[in-house]
């Protein structure tokens, strides 16, 4: 019998966060789900602890390399029908009305692709009052990306449901139609991106076809965010590299040329105070541009089939 909802999981030297992660989803008000995991090559306790909740998972698989978020997400996206896809970190924690609350509103609502609840910093984060993660992804005129309300004490600036750019792939639901409408072959997040950012590619591309993202403030998650801004210079080379090489390939894949005429001035300074600050202080970083020309004619050919297939104008995007 299938369920109505799908969690995909994957993991990656996951094991210190998977326990309370898989105990928040056992303790769900909504049941009609299952629970699908991959695991990224961890080398941590991730297949002992996994072995404790094996009777959890409608599919699990230990891969024997790192494919990345995209590959993974993507192969247990496609290894279950469902109605909706609840994509989760395992380093996320779920009020147990997290799920009810979202598929509750997103029946109400056909034209919502996605829906995002309001996430909030882990209390291992340091802090004696809530402390916002994210209530939906908004862009800046130089195309930059930002959680919204990221950093600032949760005071109740955010309790309306609302339409947002996107959700956060740290705890993003979306509806299985939306994500075979807008997908490339059989990649509903572009594994070019291997990690970050490929949520907000995706909510692009979910944009371009007319689908909206509901952000719902009642369904509350906790969320032990690793990746900022502020904290770059202390990650791994890895991350960054990735990283400086999307937010090149996001824009190649996403943005229309009048909306890059029109914000010219601000993106090309922000691009080259990205660029000098790779060559200047982050030179681990430089090989991310071999890796987006690499990936130009994989990424011009989704530019031009979503281009095809879009159901709203470029002056409806701006």
């Amino acid at each position: 019998m299938t369920a109505r909802v799908l969690v995909s999981i994957v993991g990656y030297n996951s094991g210190r966060h998977l326990r309370t992660c898989l105990d928040s989803l056992a303790a769900q008000t909504f049941k009609d789900f299952t629970v699908s995991f991959w695991d990224n090559a961890s080398s941590d306790d991730t297949s002992a602890i996994i072995e404790e909740y094996r009777g959890s998972f409608g599919f699990l698989h230990f891969s024997g390399s790192n494919i990345g978020f995209c590959a993974a997400h993507n192969q247990l996206i496609s290894s279950a029908a469902s109605e909706y896809v609840l994509v989760m970190n395992p380093d996320i924690v779920l009020n147990p009305h997290f799920l009810e609350i979202l598929v509750r509103e997103m029946d109400k609502n056909p034209v919502a692709g996605s829906a995002t609840g309001k996430l909030l910093r882990s209390a291992s984060q340091g802090s004696s009052r809530p402390i916002l993660d994210s209530t939906g992804i908004y862009l800046t005129r130089n195309q930059r990306h930002f959680d919204r309300g990221s950093n600032e004490i949760d005071a109740g600036q955010y309790e309306n449901i609302e339409y947002v750019f996107g959700a956060t792939g740290a705890a993003a639901l979306y509806r299985k139609t939306m994500l075979e409408e807008i997908r490339e072959g059989s990649e509903y997040f572009d594994e070019s991106f291997f990690a970050y950012r490929e949520d907000v590619d995706l909510a692009w591309r979910a944009q371009w076809m007319g689908w909206r993202c509901l952000f719902i403030p009642e369904a509350k998650a906790f969320h032990e965010r690793r990746v900022l801004p502020e904290r770059r210079s202390t990650l791994p080379n890895a991350i960054n590299m990735h990283s400086f090489k999307n937010r090149f390939l996001l824009r190649i894949k996403d943005m229309d040329l009048g909306t890059y005429a029109r914000f010219f001035i601000p993106i090309t300074i922000r691009d080259a105070a990205a660029l000098a600050y790779v060559l200047l202080r982050e030179r681990s970083s430089l090989p991310g541009i071999a890796l987006l020309i690499r990936t130009l004619p994989h990424a011009w050919s989704c530019r031009r089939s979503l281009k095809k297939r879009r159901k709203i104008s470029a002056r409806e995007m701006r």
